[in-house]
């Protein structure tokens, strides 16, 4: 499967002063896979140890840390030559071995020419500030597959194609929308996890069974971050942990309007009714990558992490396809949906994922009054709110007071309506599916007065 993040890869192997590289991301996202690709097509040789599975490799780092010695021993344990100016070594699943991790601050010191890749799922949930090279070391984050990777994984590169080079000149037919909608649906049941969409792609001739498949797949997956809980958090803490894991769904879908609620704390765990108790479930999960948090406002001034609380936030699941198997939805409800309300989570928890994939963080929600508006990013200095609608009716009086109070440059609202603008308004609509055309603080608008979203 083509993933955009190995662009990501060669960049950081051809940027001048490149230092060590960590790759984080929830277990199962694909970060082996698409190391090994990495090492493959663009390296002459790459070097692999997985600290999890090769216990005898950490030794090796008991010994002086200086990256020589850590060569040396590598070459006579792997029994090959490494060419420390040309090959790739890669670390994986490094938080089995913070000294290995400790390690690349002195490779960046002493061996800066050296290709070093460090992959780890649980590195925030092991690792304090003691044991990670701040400074030292590059950083990148990788999550499932995004819709537009999900329709290349598929078969359907076409329509991938389609979406990325999109523009505000060009006209969206009804046709297209259609066909773009049914194919959101099915990634609704999905979702992002390499497994599952290959298990998908293999079977998609018949839906049903390919759908029985997929939640198969994605169950027992619920099940192996389960048994990590356990594993990686202590009994006490993976009792917690896990009530907390498998309450989000209920929560996300609790309020009758189909809206994402503010996370509530009573009713997960008997007796405990305080973010208090429940912090270190929610702090564990989140460092984890199986939840993203979003914190609620309610002022959309700037800064906007300035109005933030600790214990006022949404909960959202990491994977879209996981909410669904979470949520006990069947794939045959998903596929009929007809746009109502009551699926205006399954909206939100997609457009967090993508807000995060495509380098919005950090993004806020506001909420004054008995307004609220579902996202704020931050582009260019310009606080810029996110409106999100599961269905065709676009009219918001939420927006229309966020706008007569903030003046925002303009506005977005993400919906099932097909593309449209209105500079006089300054009020975008987007179909749910273009939200890889909201800009980032290094994609500037390059189109004069159209959307700046595009």
């Amino acid at each position: 499967m083509k993933r955009k993040i190995l662009k990501d890869l060669v960049q950081w192997k051809e940027k001048k002063g490149r230092k060590p590289l960590i790759l984080n991301g929830v277990r199962q996202v694909g970060k082996t896979y698409i190391l090994h690709e990495f090492g493959k097509k663009h390296f002459n040789n790459y070097h692999y140890i997985n600290f999890e599975k090769d216990e005898k490799a950490i030794k090796i780092f008991d010994r002086a840390l200086g990256p020589l010695n850590i060569i040396n021993n590598l070459r006579l344990y792997l029994d090959r030559s490494i060419d420390a100016s040309h090959d790739l070594v890669i670390f994986d699943e490094i938080q089995e071995c913070p000294k290995a991790l400790t390690s690349f601050k002195y490779f960046q010191e002493d061996m800066p020419e050296l290709a070093l890749c460090g992959a780890g799922s649980l590195i925030g949930v092991h690792l304090g500030e003691s044991s990670f090279p701040v400074g030292k070391v590059d950083l990148l984050k990788m999550y499932p597959l995004t819709f537009d990777e999900f329709l290349q994984g598929t078969g359907d590169e076409r329509y991938s194609e389609y979406l990325r080079n999109f523009t505000p000149k060009d006209t969206l037919s009804d046709l297209i929308h259609e066909e773009m909608w049914n194919r959101l649906k099915i990634y609704f049941v999905v979702g992002g996890l390499p497994e599952v969409v290959q298990k998908y792609a293999e079977n998609k001739e018949d839906i049903y069974r390919a759908f029985q498949i997929v939640r198969q797949t994605q169950d027992t997956l619920i099940n192996n971050y389960g048994a990590d809980i356990a594993k990686h958090s202590g009994k006490e803490n993976a009792l917690y942990i896990e009530r907390v894991w498998r309450s989000m769904a209920s929560q996300l879908s609790r309020e009758l309007n189909g809206a994402a609620p503010k996370f509530k704390f009573k009713d997960i765990i008997p007796g405990v009714t305080s973010y208090l108790r429940l912090m270190g479930p929610i702090d564990w999960l989140e460092k984890a990558g199986l939840a993203i948090k979003v914190p609620i406002i309610q002022s959309a001034q700037v800064p906007l992490s300035a109005y933030q609380k600790e214990n006022f936030f949404k909960l959202f699941v990491f994977d879209v396809g996981i909410l669904a198997a979470l949520s006990r939805l069947s794939p045959t409800t998903i596929m009929d949906y007809d746009y109502g309300s009551y699926k205006g989570y399954f909206a939100e928890n997609f457009i967090a994922e993508m807000l995060l994939a495509y380098g919005h963080s950090p993004f806020y929600c506001w909420r004054e009054q008995t307004a609220e508006i579902e996202f704020l990013i931050d582009y260019s200095g310009n606080t810029i709110p996110i409106e999100v609608k599961s269905g065709r009716v676009t009219q918001s009086k939420s927006l229309r007071v966020f706008i007569q109070k903030y003046n925002p440059k303009y506005a977005i609202i993400m919906s099932a309506k097909n593309f449209s603008w209105d500079q006089q308004s300054k009020i975008y609509n987007y179909p749910l599916y273009l939200t890889p055309q909201i800009p980032t603080q290094s994609r500037r608008n390059t189109y004069g007065n159209t959307p700046p979203c595009l």
